[in-house]
This record gives C-alpha cells, structure tokens and sequence, in this order.
C-alpha cells in the first residue's frame, strides 16, 4: 500500500511485516488466477485452505503440538486479514479470514485434551474445512432466539432444526453449532461441532448474494442428526456465554477488514484518476475530485489510527465488547460510504463488472450487516452510556 493513502503505523514489528510479505505472495500465487471461476462457481477450490496451511496463514494461533504456529498475538491475524482485505480477490480470501478470527478460537479455546487431539491436526492442516452456525432464519442478530434444538439420548445428542446465512457451508467439514438444549433464552444454548458426514446433516442452497460471490454461503438442515455428547464445547448450557465471548474479536477484524478494503479501493481509485481522461485532462487534476480523496483519505487514516490502537489493545487481552462494537459499525459505514463515492469518481465505467471498483461496491454491502448489525452495534454502545 502506498505511503500516500496509509497512515504511518506503528502497531507491527518486522515479524508481522514479513508475515504481511508472504501473504500479498500467497495471494497473488494461489489465488489470482483462479477469482473469476471461484466468483462464477460461488465457492473457493478446498485445496486454498491446504495451500494456506502449508504457507503458515492458517491457524495461526494453533499450538504447535497440534500443527499451528502457536502463536497468539492476534496482531498476525490482523496482518493476514488487511492483505486479503486490500486485495482485489478479496472475496476468494474470506473463507480463511472466518477461519483464522472467528471460528478457530472456539477449537483452540472452548477444547478438552481429546477434542484438541482429534479436531486440531486437521484444521491446522487445512484438510478440515471449519465454520460456525448460529444465524437461523427466524432470529437474524437475537441469537438467544434460536429453536435448533439437542436432545440428550445416553452417549449422543439428537440435533434437529436449520441454519441460514453460514459462511464456508459448503465447504465445511466440522461445523460449530449453536443449539438449544434447555427452554431459558440464555442458558439453555450449547455448542456441538457437527461434523458434515453425519446422516441427517445436509447443505441446502449455496446461496446467491449481491456480493462476495466467492464465498460460499449456505443453508444448512438438521434431521435427527446423532452427534457423540464428547462433541460439545463446554459445558451444557454455557453456548450463548460462548458465542459473546469471541464476538468481540470477530468484530474487531471486521472493523480492521473495512478500513484496509477502504485503502485498497481508494488506492485503485487514486490511480484510476491519474489515467482517465475527460475534457482533455485527467479527473483527478478537477478540483472536486481532489477535494473528494482528500476527504476520503483523511477519513482512512482516521479509521487506521483507531482500529491499530483497539488492535493493540486487543493483542493485550484490554478490549471491551462496547468498543468493539463502536469500531465495527463505524469502519463499516465509512467503507460503504468510500467505497460508493469512488465508483462516482469512475463514472459509468464504476458500474461495469469488468472493473474491481463495482465488486467493490457490491462486496461492501454487507460488512454492515454481518457481525451485528449497524443498529445493533449502536444499541450496544448506546446503553453503555447509560441511555
């Protein structure tokens, strides 16, 4: 990324921006040559997530016994995910973002000796694809209205209901699963890991969305499903405790994604208007579209002074839910913003899907939804103020 649009950092040290090198090569290498189909077929290829672990960005933060790198400052997740996120093919790479900030943490976390033992080599690997499901199609963001229910029978839970909405669904061999497994809102949620092979389990639709075409996003059905007791995570009942848990972190790496996706478009914007031409000069040399980047830049920067000091605090164990929130819903709307006055500064050609900056457009649309929504997040900064 250029010094022009970056804000000077001092969050990573050189291991991270060595990191930061072997990712921007990984990208280009594997993934590149492959976005237009993975965007027609709806889905990345499985081997992505092998290539990613023998590249070391997979499972970062896996103790090594188990294949990972062991490593837990969070400041290297963050690397990978601005690479993919600045990047054009970033809709190829979310799989393995999901994997890396969201999903992984509940395995490495919430795990006894014999789960890490039969779960963790395969995930470090990348030969077990991972994801987690809790959307359903009555619930959205109230995630302790969820009526996918397990019942205890001897050695073995019966999990029947559905999921909506789940990133890597089609892909996924072990899927994390929120259940109801008592009637109260809160403490009657746990969490099973599913695995896809299991009769009863099926995937519906891989579903069509405006955006984000690569990342395979699915339907999920649950009929008698028999899934062993020593798949649960936790304790009974501690599932909704579980899933506030890691949403902190799964919040803040969207934030982080929004604000490197924000520099990777204005970037190509920057250059965009250094080459097009109208009324015999290049658009950027007209006072708006200067005054325009100039207020877009600004606001990028902005954007990365805040979320690399909350990542920071993050990588300490000091971030609290109601400023990740904060961060998530203002990153995001800012992205959206950017990201649909750039396509103004590239006029009809903005709309062409043969440009980056229209799958740009398309692929922001969601950051403020996923995650919680806008609303919700504002609902939560709102009430820590008392109001």
């Amino acid at each position: 990324m250029t010094d022009v649009i970056t804000a000077r950092r001092s969050l990573y040290d050189d291991d991270h921006e060595a990191l930061r090198e072997t990712v921007r090569a990984f990208v280009d290498k594997h993934a590149v040559p492959h976005a237009d189909r993975w965007r027609q077929e709806g889905r990345v290829d499985r081997w992505l997530f092998r290539e990613a672990a023998r590249a070391g960005i997979l499972g970062f933060s896996i103790p090594e016994e188990y294949g990972g790198a062991g490593v837990g400052d969070f400041r290297f997740n963050a690397v990978i995910g601005e690479e993919f996120s600045r990047h054009p093919v970033s809709d190829g790479m979310a799989g393995i973002s999901l994997s890396n900030d969201i999903v992984i943490p509940y395995f490495t976390d919430l795990t006894d000796e014999e789960q890490r033992a039969r779960w963790l080599p395969g995930i470090a690997a990348g030969d077990l694809v991972v994801a987690v499901a809790m959307t359903e199609p009555g619930t959205g963001s109230d995630l302790a209205g969820i009526a996918t229910t397990a019942v205890r029978d001897g050695e073995e839970y019966v999990v029947n209901g559905s999921k909506v909405f789940i990133s890597n669904g089609q892909n996924a061999d072990l899927v994390v699963t929120a259940v109801r497994t008592g009637p109260d809102r809160h403490r009657g949620i746990s969490l099973l890991v599913v695995e896809s092979d299991r009769p009863g389990f099926s995937r519906g639709r891989n579903l069509e969305k405006v955006g984000l075409h690569a990342q395979d996003t699915s339907e999920l059905f649950f009929s008698d499903v028999r899934v062993p007791a020593a798949n649960l995570l936790g304790a009974e009942g501690s599932g909704f405790k579980a899933l506030m848990r890691n949403l902190p972190q799964e919040r803040i790496s969207i934030a982080a994604g929004a604000v490197s996706s924000m520099e990777g478009v204005l970037e190509r914007t920057v250059a965009y208007v250094k080459e097009r031409k109208a009324f015999g000069q290049a658009i950027g040399s007209f006072q708006n579209t200067r005054f325009q980047l100039a207020d877009m830049v600004t606001t990028a920067r902005v954007g990365r002074a805040y979320v690399d000091d909350l990542l920071g605090r993050h990588s300490r164990g000091e971030l609290s839910a109601v400023d990740a929130a904060a961060a998530k819903f203002w990153a995001t709307e800012r992205y959206v913003d950017i990201v649909g006055r750039c396509l103004q500064l590239h006029g009809a050609y903005g709309y062409m899907l043969e440009y980056r900056i229209a799958h740009d457009y398309l692929d922001s649309r969601i950051s403020t939804i996923y995650g919680g929504t806008t609303e919700i997040m504002k609902e939560i900064v709102g009430r820590d103020l008392g109001l």
